[in-house]
């Protein structure tokens, strides 16, 4: 409708309804939340949980709206008729932009369950957003880094813990928890920093997957592998904002999570640690051969 328009011009209207449609949901969002805060009923905080993912599916939704108004990307989508809107989900992904995460929604939308990530427990002071991720249960963390652990031995295990209280709700209703196993964005700059074995992608964390695994132990029932490729180079969050992404190639595959990663102390058994690298290095190298192959279609 809008693409016609100047790339600026596109960017400027498309950032406008992005924040329109963010205050929009937001206002429903915490509507919800706080009956929900204040009537600590089972029953009832279930049916909340459930009408907070319908609201969070509808703001997806709404992005969906500018994203086609303004864009004439080509989007190229394999993978996702044989997913279900009813489980318990790990998704992971490769990370070039900050577009991937309006990727990821628009195409796992009312497919999956609603994304959640592991958010740092600073974010919960961002301005607006921050309402929003509490409101849709996003689970904040504190972790502690290693130099912290070789002070303080006693708080080895609690990011576990931690991380196991704030996913305790997702026992009520079917969740998809997001993780990018690289941490960060790809740049050339950081493949070359890390002497990265793989051609397209960063080395990946995997003390962020095997966290996820052992919160939420046998409650996932498969790992959702997610892999983007930009074939005109990963955009700026502005170039997409400005419909500047012809092309969009998302490949999704499930893979089951092995029964053995699900028991054990990761912190503590060298061999179990060994198994969980050894298969997430596994799939992260069959995405690197994927990408590869994309990037000649």
């Amino acid at each position: 409708m809008l693409q016609f328009l100047p790339a600026p011009l596109k960017g400027v209207l498309a950032f406008l309804m992005l924040s329109v449609n963010v205050l929009f949901w937001f206002v429903l969002l915490i509507a919800v939340a706080l009956p929900k805060l204040l009537l600590p009923i089972a029953r009832v905080r279930t049916v909340m949980d459930r009408l907070l993912s319908l609201i969070g599916e509808g703001w997806i939704s709404g992005n969906g709206v500018w994203m086609r108004m303004t864009q004439e990307t080509k989007w190229e989508v394999e993978g996702v008729d044989a997913l279900e809107s009813h489980g318990w989900y790990l998704v992971v992904s490769n990370h070039q932009s900050w577009a991937d995460i309006f990727v990821l929604q628009r195409v796992l939308n009312r497919r999956i369950p609603l994304l959640k990530f592991f958010l740092k427990r600073e974010l919960l002071w961002v301005p607006v957003m921050g309402l929003a991720w509490w409101a849709l249960d996003f689970p904040f963390l504190k972790r502690h880094g290693s130099d912290v652990l070789a002070l303080h031995p006693e708080k080895r295990g609690q990011d576990v813990q931690t991380t196991r209280q704030a996913c305790r709700r997702f026992a009520r209703t079917p969740t998809s928890v997001m993780n990018f196993p690289e941490g960060t964005r790809y740049s050339a700059d950081k493949h070359q920093q890390q002497a990265s074995p793989y051609r397209n992608l960063l080395r990946p964390k995997v003390g962020g997957i095997a966290l996820s695994v052992r919160a939420l132990g046998e409650r996932f029932e498969s790992l959702i592998d997610v892999t983007i490729v930009y074939p005109s180079g990963a955009p700026t969050f502005w170039e997409f904002l400005s419909g500047r992404v012809p092309r969009t190639i998302v490949k999704v595959r499930s893979l089951p999570i092995p029964k053995e990663l699900m028991q054990g102390d990761y912190d503590l058994d060298q061999e179990l640690r060994a198994k969980f690298r050894d298969w997430v290095q596994a799939f992260w190298a069959e995405k690197d051969r994927t990408i590869d192959v994309l990037k000649q279609i």
